[in-house]
């Protein structure tokens, strides 16, 4: 697990050998169930979450009770609620296992004794956020003025191996439509 952290840091900038175990070290290991929340709305999202295996998703209940999943995060990209891992404020939204995953995790307190330690780091962290919210947006954007079956398809074009590793109420939940529509569309299409 190590070395894949290290790696998708160094997709940004070459890390010296002599930091790797240093940058490692930081990160603390953690596994969840499904449906388990690493991260629940309505607190101060303070770690940063790198995905070893599994899916997690970004979601909200709206004033209905109702589950809205934002987005899907999987396997070697990091996930956090941006706004109040960076600014320290109240999150919208929190993190949730969409199937079984394992995580290595690093408080926003260790995140900044390591940019002390490694100042580059910050570099690394910022492009990384910079990439993530242009392929978010690029990725909702996609489905903008697509019928509920056109989204679906696409979906399942676009991120097929989350499409086939998640629940089709969290799928349904994602594209803003009743499990019971989605059932309708699949059945539809196949």
């Amino acid at each position: 697990m190590s070395s894949a952290v290290v790696s998708y840091f160094q997709q940004f900038r070459s890390i010296p050998e002599k930091d790797q175990d240093m940058i490692f070290s930081c990160f603390e290991p953690g596994s969840f169930k499904e449906g388990e929340y690493l991260f629940r709305e309505g607190k101060i999202c303070s770690q940063l979450f790198y995905i070893c295996s599994g899916i997690l998703r970004i979601v909200s209940t709206n004033d209905k009770g109702m589950d809205r999943t934002h987005y899907f995060y999987k396997e070697d990209q990091f996930c956090t609620i941006l706004k109040s891992f960076g600014e320290a404020s109240v999150a919208e939204a929190g993190i949730q296992a969409a199937c079984d995953v394992e995580v290595l995790t690093i408080s926003r307190q260790k995140l900044n004794m390591l940019y002390v330690s490694a100042p580059y780091m910050k570099d690394i962290i910022d492009r990384m956020f910079q990439q993530q919210l242009l392929e978010k947006v690029e990725t909702r954007n996609a489905f903008l003025g697509l019928d509920a079956e056109s989204q679906y398809k696409l979906f399942v074009e676009n991120q097929p191996d989350i499409a086939l590793r998640v629940s089709l109420k969290d799928i349904a939940s994602y594209l803003g439509i009743t499990p019971q529509s989605l059932s309708r569309i699949r059945r539809n299409i196949h």
